[in-house]
């Protein structure tokens, strides 16, 4: 085994790809930083495979301008077929799956693609690592109330167990043996019991769960839904950009950007105040059920995500739930972290690699 080298990270967004190069020491268990950046990418009208020649030259060329051959690359995890958590092996299926777009049309899509390509011509393996849709459920948490209709895991998987891995280090406490509500807050809002390292129940952040974010609705009276389709004639397509995108904060108030709800609040808005508290309380509901999953009986609550810096918010927020549990903090996305954690755990041998499989 090669006891130094470097990780190549590749996270594709809608116009943008962010890259990294991380060294690793095995004998230490060290990452560090050597190069990062957010390539913007010009001409991407095209559909999102369309987009991969572009996307793959612009990857090609900061990896030769970094002047390191990688050993392993780490790919962000776009919507799969729902599966176990943990690190998997870009393999076939996988990339068949992500060409057709079997589950989704994002961006994300292009992460294994690309790494696949790349990887070819170092002749090294690609990984992914926690996709958005993990799914650990128990059979109970998956009955919705309706049959023909069951609950989804779509959350924020890699930067939820990724955050709490860095808590548990912190506090020596095992990831693996330990219980914990965990909630990403960022352009939508996963809330999560996570016990034993399994992520058995989580609101679905993107669609129809949960609080409302900056950007989607949440749980919404079902009565509301049925009006939007029978009475104001929307289409499927229309719904869903509403209740995904221009929902939340950005509905309400003109923008998404939680600094600006706050100068609001500061000037003196009770509009944009009382939407802030109101997306407090909904979130603050969430984790009461999640911990309700759990019995009660918890490590701690664990604020993470972008949104996780605001002081406001995560004051607001431990104000009406610190009497469930302890509240901790680790803001920021971190998901390039994540990602080279993940990279590491497979280097060292501490975490098994799966196999994508046919369900």
């Amino acid at each position: 085994m090669i006891n130094h080298g470097h990780i190549l990270i590749i996270n594709p967004g809608s116009t943008s790809t962010k890259l990294a190069i991380y060294s690793y020491d095995i004998e230490i268990e060290q990452l560090t930083v050597v190069d990062e950046t957010l390539m913007v990418h010009s001409g991407l009208d095209a559909s999102i495979l369309e987009q991969m020649d572009t996307r793959f030259d612009d990857v090609e060329r900061f990896v030769a301008s970094a002047d390191i051959d990688p050993h392993i690359i780490m790919a962000r995890g776009a919507p799969l077929r729902p599966l176990s958590g943990g690190c998997y092996q870009v393999n076939d299926l996988m990339l068949d799956d992500l060409r057709t777009q079997k589950y989704s049309q994002h961006a994300s899509n292009l992460a294994a693609l690309i790494g696949e390509r790349i990887g070819k011509k170092y002749d090294i393996p690609v990984y992914i690592s926690d996709p958005i849709t993990s799914d650990e459920f128990e059979p109970i948490a998956r009955i919705s109330g309706v049959p023909g209709i069951e609950r989804k895991s779509r959350s924020h998987a890699l930067n939820i167990k990724s955050s709490l891995r860095k808590l548990c280090i912190r506090l020596s406490k095992d990831f693996v043996d330990s219980s914990w509500v965990v909630c990403h807050m960022g352009g939508g809002i996963s809330v999560a019991a996570l016990h034993n390292g399994q992520m058995i129940d989580v609101n679905d952040a993107l669609l129809g769960m949960g609080p409302f974010s900056p950007e989607r609705a949440g749980a919404l009276p079902t009565s509301g839904i049925l009006d939007l389709v029978f009475e104001e004639n929307h289409d499927r397509a229309s719904i869903e950009g509403l209740l995904s995108k221009e929902s939340g904060l950005k509905g309400y108030l003109g923008t998404a950007d939680l600094q600006q709800v706050e100068e609001k609040i500061k000037s003196g808005d009770s509009e944009a105040d009382l939407i802030f508290q109101a997306m407090v309380y909904q979130i603050c509901k969430e984790i009461a059920a999640m911990a309700s999953v759990l019995k009660f009986e918890m490590d701690g609550i664990l604020l993470t995500g972008g949104m996780a810096n605001s002081q406001l918010l995560c004051t607001s927020i431990s104000q009406r739930v610190q009497a469930i549990a302890e509240i901790y903090i680790e803001a920021g996305e971190n998901e390039m972290e994540a990602l080279a954690q993940a990279g590491l755990r497979i280097l060292l041998g501490a975490e098994p690699v799966k196999q994508y499989t046919q369900k």
